[in-house]
């Protein structure tokens, strides 16, 4: 039995499930979740092939009004809160993740 799994990540990101299915709007042009649309915008793939990782994890306890809060690997002590109108290009370079 296999007892690890490797991966290309070169790092990851924990996005709030919760915060995303709470907006009335969505995020892109075709409104998809954070996660999503964060995947769509940097063209990751799925699972441990993808460059980087953007994971929906189920709820962060923060809970603000009209953002998703989101993680990054690299800096755990800083939380992000990204609002639907928000920029993916932006929110992307916060985040270190860069086309």
């Amino acid at each position: 039995m296999k007892r690890d799994v490797r991966s290309r990540w070169e790092k990851a990101v924990l996005v709030c499930a919760k915060c995303s299915k709470k907006l009335d709007t969505g995020f892109g042009d075709d409104g998809k979740p954070l996660a999503k649309a964060l995947r769509r915008h940097l063209k990751l793939k799925n699972g441990p092939k993808a460059a980087a990782g953007v994971v929906e994890v189920k709820c962060l306890d923060v809970c603000p009004k009209g953002a998703v809060v989101v993680v990054d690997s690299e800096r755990p002590g800083e939380w992000l809160l990204v609002r639907p109108g928000d920029d993916l290009d932006a929110v992307a370079a916060r985040l270190g993740m860069g086309r």
